[in-house]
């Protein structure tokens, strides 16, 4: 196990595709270890990358909190079937884990991927008692361009109230890894064709829309992530806190952008507990908790 950790640790380190999928397979395997309840291949809309897989305790159950875990790619790639290890990870906690999939560049720019996500988010509340779930007990949780898509619906209401969701009374919490909240101005082509204008991508910064009335956050970043700027974490946390808002924060100094959320996986752990502040984070604001 040690030296798979060793092996799965210098890929995920690695910068390229192909060292993130090889390690992500067996960590996947591994996540079987767990003893959840996979339930794969829902759809919670119609068409193409709206399907949608539930990870639950294993035994009876209900009441459990939930998670709508959104995946990163740079809003341009990923597939939920990669982060089994994410969902397992979660449910292992006590937790109903849902993972959905979302339209990606090009096919969709902004605003559509929030779209999908909102309709993932719709799915949940009014499926996840059949998981053991309580759809009053939900947050939103992702990693990178995910955490992104979760902050959007979290601070920006309208997206989740075109799905007739209150996220200011409705969602207890939204927790972002190695999410980019400020991140303006864009240089790559690529991301300027994905946001627009420079007007519609104002609208595409979820710092720009903090009033301190919306959920508590937990938002955890890796000090050697060269892909997303920590300095995204800390502008976010400080424009909570200065507007009122409830925030923790966690930098994990072994962490870079891949390795926070691979250490949700066991032979990874050592890294960083990003999944048992995460998990903590989600019980204590699905049970009406406030920060200490």
């Amino acid at each position: 196990m040690r030296e798979f950790a060793f092996v799965a640790l210098t890929l995920l380190a690695g910068g390229t595709a192909t060292a993130w999928v090889a390690p992500v397979a067996a960590l996947n395997t591994l996540s079987r270890l767990e003893g959840v309840v996979a339930t794969t291949d829902l759809a919670y809309a119609e068409g193409p990358r709206h399907g949608v897989d539930v990870y639950a305790p294993r035994g009876s159950g209900s009441g459990r909190p939930v998670v709508v875990f959104f995946y990163g790619g740079g809003w341009e790639e990923g597939e939920r079937a990669d982060y089994r290890f994410v969902g397992a990870a979660l449910a292992s906690r006590g937790i109903v884990a849902l993972i959905p999939d979302y339209r990606v560049y090009p096919q969709v720019r902004f605003p559509d991927f929030l779209r999908d996500a909102a309709r993932a988010v719709r799915w949940a509340r009014e499926h996840a008692a059949r998981f053991g779930g309580d759809p009053t007990r939900l947050v939103l949780a992702g990693h990178s361009a995910g955490a992104h898509i979760a902050a959007m619906l979290a601070f920006d209401p309208q997206w989740l109230a075109g799905e007739r969701i209150d996220a200011r009374s409705d969602i207890a919490g939204m927790a972002g890894l190695a999410g980019p909240y400020d991140f303006l101005p864009l240089r790559s082509p690529t991301l300027k064709d994905i946001f627009g204008t420079q007007a519609q991508q104002a609208l595409s910064q979820p710092i720009n829309f903090v009033t301190g009335r919306e959920p508590p956050a937990f938002l955890a970043t890796g000090a050697r992530d060269t892909a997303v700027d920590p300095g995204n974490t800390g502008r976010m946390a400080a424009r909570i806190r200065a507007q009122g808002g409830e925030v923790t924060t966690r930098i994990y100094e072994r962490a870079d952008h891949r390795t926070v959320l691979g250490a949700f996986a066991r032979p990874l752990r050592f890294i960083a507990p990003a999944l048992d502040d995460v998990a903590a984070f989600v019980h204590r604001v699905t049970a009406g908790e406030r920060a200490a």
